[in-house]
């Protein structure tokens, strides 16, 4: 099963897209899922300008490499959020305006839009991203939450995104939604009610991200099986889960990445706690076939040694093919 291994830019977006090209083509890897912010991919000037998405695909051939993916997740965020600092902090200054929350959502929805154009423009049939939601805030359930308020959190979300998905239906484009917290749907319960909320429609998927179940003692495996007609997308990024000394928490303190008084950190995949073997047979077992795309965060380790490190052990486990007949077969005598 040739799934191609490519490298998400999106913590690399500090640096030139050509940049990031030659360093990923020198690696090895066969491809990107291109971020949209830095320079990277500009959803504004890939539908303005005729001549700015040939370029980046020219870029892309010089050095080897193809792209199967766009991300938006900074501005799918503030979609549903309730925008502050933090959004202000993380979308263009086109998207955040006067910071007036209504705006911004309203032009956080349009430019999600326009990225489904853009992929198409692109060539690429999916666009990863967050979703933001109404209801995070209410997840330690106190003061206490009333039903009524989680329902409209779902039914806002679905009044946001079903004409964000109209877009897409248009465009021939789906959306692979990652499953994270902050997100409306961050673990297993959360993702069947989101589905409901739209009634299935086929252009909203998943991006599966192994990295965000460990720490919330979720079975990835288990996820894959269940949702596996939406898997439309995977991103390959770890975690390193530090609990048990009785200090150190899930919900991690307000500390910093890679401050040891956590309870858990995204790592170098391959060095953290999820099951990757297990992943890639049910990967072979469910028939997904699209890329595998490593999103390399780490805190506490220098990105240029690890994202050829990931590659190498994300490629051993990619190249485990399905058996063409079972190892048994040879016991029989027909």
């Amino acid at each position: 099963m040739a799934r191609p291994i490519t490298l998400f830019t999106g913590q690399w977006a500090d640096l030139p897209f050509e940049e990031v090209c030659r360093l990923a083509s020198g690696w090895g890897y066969e491809g990107l899922e291109i971020a949209c912010w830095g320079d990277h991919f500009e959803v504004d000037k890939a539908l303005a300008d005729d001549g700015y998405v040939p370029r980046k695909l020219e870029t892309l051939a010089k050095h080897d490499l193809k792209v199967f993916a766009i991300s938006n997740h900074l501005v799918g965020q503030a979609v549903c959020d309730i925008p502050d600092e933090r959004h202000q902090a993380i979308l263009p200054e086109r998207i955040w305006g006067d910071g007036e929350a209504e705006g911004v959502r309203r032009r956080a929805a349009e430019e999600i839009k326009d990225t489904a154009r853009a992929a198409a423009r692109l060539g690429v049939d999916t666009v990863v991203g967050f979703t933001g939601s109404s209801i995070w805030h209410t997840v330690a359930m106190f003061p206490p939450t009333p039903d009524a308020m989680v329902e409209r959190g779902y039914a806002d979300f679905a009044d946001r995104w079903n004409p964000i998905l109209d877009v897409f239906d248009e465009a021939g484009v789906r959306f692979a939604h990652e499953v994270h917290p902050s997100e409306i749907a961050y673990d297993y319960w959360t993702t069947v009610r989101t589905l409901e909320a739209i009634g299935h429609r086929p252009a909203f998927g998943l991006n599966f991200d192994p990295s965000h179940f460990v720490w919330q003692e979720l079975d990835p495996v288990g996820f894959l099986f269940d949702f596996r007609d939406r898997i439309y997308h995977v991103d390959c990024k770890d975690t390193k889960v530090r609990t048990g000394d009785g200090r150190r928490g899930r919900l991690s303190s307000h500390l910093p990445w890679a401050d040891l008084r956590r309870g858990w950190d995204f790592i170098s995949t391959g060095r953290g706690d999820v099951p990757w073997e297990d992943v890639f047979r049910a990967l072979n077992a469910i028939g997904y076939d699209g890329p595998v795309s490593i999103e390399w965060e780490d805190a506490g380790m220098d990105r240029l040694q690890g994202a050829p490190e990931a590659l190498e052990f994300v490629r051993a486990l990619n190249a485990m093919e399905p058996p063409s007949a079972a190892f048994d077969a040879a016991f029989s005598s027909d």
